[in-house]
């Protein structure tokens, strides 16, 4: 894992990927470590920035049709086009046709969120540091079903080499520059439009 044995290479928007897994209406029902609301607006706004900053995203679920219902409707419309993979599999990882895709992006940093977040994160996470890659986990765009939960599989993953963070630092890592063309859409998408406002206010005054 980086920082181990080698300084720590940066998030860009040239090695990193998205993986999304199991943000499904029957699971969020279960949440109970942050507010429906806060874990939908947050995966949104990861997904949001992550294709504002041109990332691949792999979005998965388990049991669609037989336990755990379909990805929420907001984050399906926040992606437009990407295939849902369903599969039986608890480990995400362990699905060949999510590893093929994971693999496919060619990235070795994968950023990752999930419901549950010490199963549904944290297991691929664990498998992709396994694997030789980089895993980061967005823990405010996972969720569980007790602190209990929440603190074992924060705690698992550290002792694992995967690296945690919250969805909005992971994602202005990544911009880097706020020159960049793509930065009032990567803070618009993570619903911080005051970033640009206070920009145009001191534009407007010459500052």
């Amino acid at each position: 894992m980086s920082g181990q044995n080698h300084p720590y290479e940066p998030l860009t928007s040239e090695n990193a990927a998205v993986v999304l897994v199991d943000h499904q209406v029957g699971l969020m029902t279960g949440v109970r470590d942050i507010s429906t609301g806060e874990l939908k607006h947050n995966v949104v706004a990861l997904a949001k920035a992550a294709k504002a900053l041109k990332l691949p995203i792999v979005v998965t679920t388990t049991a669609r049709d037989s336990m755990w219902g379909p990805t929420f409707p907001e984050l399906v419309e926040a992606l437009p086009g990407v295939t849902i993979i369903d599969r039986s599999s608890v480990n995400a990882f362990d699905d060949a046709h999510v590893a093929r895709a994971i693999e496919a992006t060619g990235r070795k940093k994968l950023i990752i969120a999930g419901i549950s977040l010490e199963v549904c994160a944290a297991l691929p996470a664990i498998t992709a540091v396994g694997k030789g890659l980089d895993a980061y986990v967005a823990v405010d765009a996972s969720g569980t079903f007790s602190e209990t939960k929440r603190q074992a599989g924060l705690l698992r993953m550290a002792n694992a080499g995967v690296v945690l963070s919250d969805y909005a630092t992971l994602m202005v890592e990544i911009l880097k520059d706020n020159a960049r063309p793509e930065a009032v859409e990567v803070y618009g998408a993570m619903d911080m439009p005051w970033a640009t406002l206070v920009g145009q206010i001191a534009q407007a005054y010459g500052k």
